[in-house]
């Protein structure tokens, strides 16, 4: 009886990571201007690192996990702003070096991901419920 209902914990660990990978990415987008020292170090973009989930001696897969988090680098990018206030004495600032396009790139893909796997546990859902019907008829 497990088997029959293991799509719902394959597909809702994927909606687990993919909601991880959502949450990284917004936050990489919302810092992506922020500005420090260039003695200290920029805001490093969060990525994230799934992993799958053996399930068992057959070997087939039993859903996905985040396996961790991956930085990105501390040092960013020195950029001339003589007027912000934490410009250092030649006017430089130290901002993250986060790519819009890859971060765009990765939420719609994520999104998708999530889209995709909400699809199957509502459908699966569907047709256990059809199924008990039929039996309950």
């Amino acid at each position: 009886m497990s088997d029959l209902f293991s799509v719902f914990s394959v597909s809702g660990s994927a909606l687990d990571v993919y909601k991880t990978w959502l949450d990284a990415v917004s936050d990489n987008i919302a810092n992506a201007n922020d500005t420090s020292p260039t003695s200290g170090p920029a805001f490093q973009a969060r990525y994230i690192v799934a992993q799958g989930v053996n399930g068992g001696p057959e070997g087939t897969g039993a859903g996905v996990k985040v396996a961790g988090v991956s930085l990105g680098p501390a040092g960013g990018i020195e950029v001339y702003d003589p007027s912000n206030p934490m410009a250092d004495k030649q006017g430089m600032v130290r901002k993250p070096n986060i790519d819009m396009g890859e971060q765009m790139t990765a939420m719609m893909i994520a999104q998708r991901g999530y889209e995709a796997n909400l699809a199957v546990v509502s459908r699966a859902q569907s047709a256990y419920q059809a199924a008990l019907s039929i039996a309950n008829a």
